[in-house]
């Protein structure tokens, strides 16, 4: 298995992403167009899980970094691993390099949320040393 950031996008790519898209969450997806914006975004990283290299996306999430007066901010978002690949460590090899590429970039802490009736998901984050915070989220839908 490969974790890699995703820099140049393939149909094949899009498709696939889109089939883990539809994993995470019903009726959402991207456009290719969409996808090449973020990859080309200096503010988000996708990392790719593949089971060699060019071969297709089982699994990603997006890391994204921003700098605020407090300093750079980094958070977790759209974690996800084809169905049928799950528990074989997929998960935690994205969220690692995650991790890694976040110091790298400077960030002193990583940010994710994640719902709580995705419990594998949740124990992983646990096990690799996220601690569950308590505050207040709000959403504003525009």
């Amino acid at each position: 298995m490969v974790i890699e950031e995703l820099k140049e996008l393939s149909d094949q790519d899009l498709v696939e992403i889109n089939i883990l898209l539809s994993q995470l969450t019903t009726g959402k997806s991207i456009t290719k167009d969409d996808l090449e914006t973020l990859i080309k975004s200096e503010c988000s990283t996708l990392l790719v899980a593949k089971m060699q290299p060019d071969k297709a996306p089982v699994g990603m999430l997006t890391l994204v970094t921003f700098r605020i007066p407090t300093g750079l901010k980094a958070q977790i978002e759209d974690v996800v691993v084809r169905e049928n690949l799950r528990g074989k460590g997929i998960g935690k090899a994205l969220v690692l390099k995650a991790l890694e590429l976040a110091k790298a970039k400077g960030a002193k802490s990583v940010d994710l949320t994640s719902r709580p009736e995705r419990v594998e998901a949740n124990s992983l984050y646990v096990s690799v040393g996220f601690k569950k915070r308590v505050t207040n989220v709000y959403r504003y839908e525009l």
